[in-house]
């Protein structure tokens, strides 16, 4: 997670020099048109975030559909194959092509949310330029305007996910739904296998309880692990006055 320091504005950004302006008009003029680049820099990070969202949102329910087909695909074999060798290399099969669909999509999910931050905190950035063009504004955003945990917090509207790595909260969101069903396919896989490798229907049970605990323990760590490694080579590099990190700051969709 982010450590507490003060509040840190976004770095400064050139601006007109209205005390050497030899004509308020001009000066003005130039104001105006800084305030439009900053408008429709913000206008193009808000558009490319709602692609990234409609991607996210596409992937997961692909995912969700092609276990829903698998589930009734193999529903259907069975009665018809009669539960034979053949059914269970069917199976495995089509369980593989769903768990190498989860974990792509879970990656691609934790992706997203890292430039959401991204594109968040360059709004903030945009907000802290407004600030500084007319002071006193910012009273009157409902988002944040600052680099600090607070501020990329209030431009979320919710809790602070950089200050908040509850593995429990991790399982809420879409990338921890994912790895909670992709680990369960793994599990389900791992016990066919052990299962038609002659183990007792209680070790391949376990072995696939097992196989499930651990896939969640795995995409939990995993998770933490990315993003604490984007903020940290990303957002700290490009935007040198950002809070150090320190600890694991969670998914937050």
């Amino acid at each position: 997670m982010i450590v507490d320091r003060p509040a840190v504005m976004a770095p400064d950004c050139p601006m007109p020099d209205q005390s050497v302006a030899a004509d308020p008009a001009s000066n003005a003029s130039e104001v105006a048109r800084y305030a439009q680049f900053l408008t429709t820099e913000h206008l193009s990070l808000l558009t490319t975030r709602s692609m990234t969202w409609s991607e996210a949102f596409a992937r997961t329910a692909m995912f969700v559909s092609c276990l829903a087909a698998a589930t009734v695909a193999l529903a259907l074999a069975g009665p018809a194959m009669g539960f034979s060798q053949a059914f269970l290399l069917f199976a495995l099969i089509v369980l593989s092509v769903v768990l190498f669909l989860g974990i792509a999509t879970y990656v691609r999910l934790l992706q997203v949310n890292n430039e959401d931050l991204y594109w968040v905190t360059g709004m903030n950035m945009i907000r802290a330029a407004y600030a500084r063009l007319a002071p006193g504004v910012e009273s009157d955003f409902a988002t944040g305007s600052t680099l600090d945990p607070e501020g990329i917090a209030r431009s979320f509207g919710a809790f602070d996910m950089t200050r908040d790595p509850s593995p429990f909260r991790l399982l809420l969101t879409t990338p921890g739904v994912v790895a909670v069903i992709s680990s369960t396919v793994a599990g389900v896989i791992a016990g066919l296998v052990a299962h038609e490798l002659g183990t007792l229907n209680e070790l391949a049970v376990s072995l696939g309880i097992t196989v499930f605990v651990f896939g969640v323990f795995l995409g939990v760590v995993y998770g933490r692990m990315n993003t604490r490694r984007y903020i940290t080579r990303s957002i700290e590099m490009r935007l040198p006055n950002a809070q150090a990190i320190d600890g694991d700051p969670a998914p937050h969709t």
